[in-house]
């Protein structure tokens, strides 16, 4: 796979990445799988995040023996003092079985406080700044949810790389794709398959391939899936018309309240997997009617018992009315099985 300048970094990598996020779904062997074949089709670019369970231990299992050089790793943590930075970077370089981090991001800075904190006497950049003179870590990265603070980070010039989510149906961050180009940041577009809501590749990286400073990094669950996802970016075909009609038609059908399916809600106290109890009218689109029943019988009998205690509200960072959308999707599930 051809190789991209990553911004001011200078980094050469890949034009997609690897996500690490349905990895902690995988088990070793699966995860290793998926890692050696990404490596195999070219990809030497890997995101992931502390956050993501066991995502980094299977990886650096994967990536054990591999040359370091050869490999550009980015990763997170969601640390808001210098102590939790510490443990966490640490935590990550054993369970990588690195001695440096390429790409350390602040993760998900998407309100306001956390933010502001980032800026607070020795807090977060400060202590970024500290690990870049140390070695451990080589650019200063963060993650967000929420364009509009994103930007507003940005343009202090004080970091590297940001990652965004950014794809075929939401849309918000072209404007933060433009300016990282005139910074010269490295921009990681997250989601771009709707965290799974975007089922055919096709038109979603072909859509993605017009912006050519940007990496996406989906988190594929196969090999098959990566094969799949690489052959478009590496056939280099423009968009279509064929693909503008379902992009189109996707948008419509989307709508503003879409589960991203990054589970940051969880864990739920009352055990409901939410995204997979938001996702009934995609799936029952999709699938057979034995398959639609098999993926969501489970989850939408466990939203039943949703608590409203407002635990995944909190922890949403796109404010989505979690409650109120299980609510919907339950009473869609009742409709669409009750002639059955």
């Amino acid at each position: 796979m051809d190789k991209v300048r990553f911004g001011r970094t200078e980094l050469l990598v890949s034009k997609v990445a690897l996500g690490g996020i349905p990895i902690m779904r995988l088990d070793f062997e699966e995860a290793t799988a998926v890692v050696h074949e990404a490596l195999n089709l070219g990809i030497n670019f890997i995101d992931t995040a502390r956050f993501y369970a066991d995502s980094e231990e299977k990886i650096g299992a994967a990536i054990r023996g591999i040359p370091r050089e050869e490999l550009v790793l980015s990763t997170k943590s969601m640390g808001q003092t210098a102590d939790e930075l510490t443990s966490q970077l640490d935590a990550s370089l054993t369970s990588l079985g690195v001695d440096y981090i390429d790409i350390f991001h602040l993760h998900s800075v998407s309100n306001r406080e956390r933010l502001d904190n980032v800026f607070v006497e020795n807090g977060p950049l400060q202590w970024l700044q500290e690990q870049v003179k140390s070695g451990k870590v080589r650019f200063l990265a963060f993650s967000s949810h929420t364009i509009d603070l994103a930007v507003e980070l940005m343009q202090t010039n004080l970091f590297d790389v940001v990652q965004l989510p950014f794809n075929c149906v939401e849309r918000k961050a072209e404007g933060a794709i433009q300016l990282a180009r005139e910074l010269d940041m490295g921009f990681i577009c997250m989601k771009p398959l709707g965290g799974g809501r975007i089922d055919d590749p096709g038109p979603a990286f072909r859509f993605l391939m017009q912006y050519n400073s940007i990496v996406p990094n989906p988190g594929v669950e196969s090999p098959e899936e990566l094969r799949e996802i690489t052959a478009v970016v590496k056939a280099g075909e423009s968009l279509n018309e064929a693909d503008e009609s379902y992009i189109t038609a996707l948008r419509e059908e989307t709508g503003a309240s879409w589960c991203h399916r990054c589970d940051y809600c969880q864990p739920c106290p009352m055990g409901i997997p939410i995204s997979g109890a938001l996702l009934v009218k995609s799936i029952f689109k999709r699938y057979t009617s034995e398959g639609a029943h098999a993926m969501t019988d489970k989850p939408i009998a466990l939203a039943r018992k949703c608590a409203k205690c407002g635990t995944c509200l909190r922890r949403c960072p796109y404010n989505l009315n979690i409650p109120a959308l299980l609510v919907e999707n339950i009473a869609l599930y009742d409709q669409l099985t009750q002639n059955e």
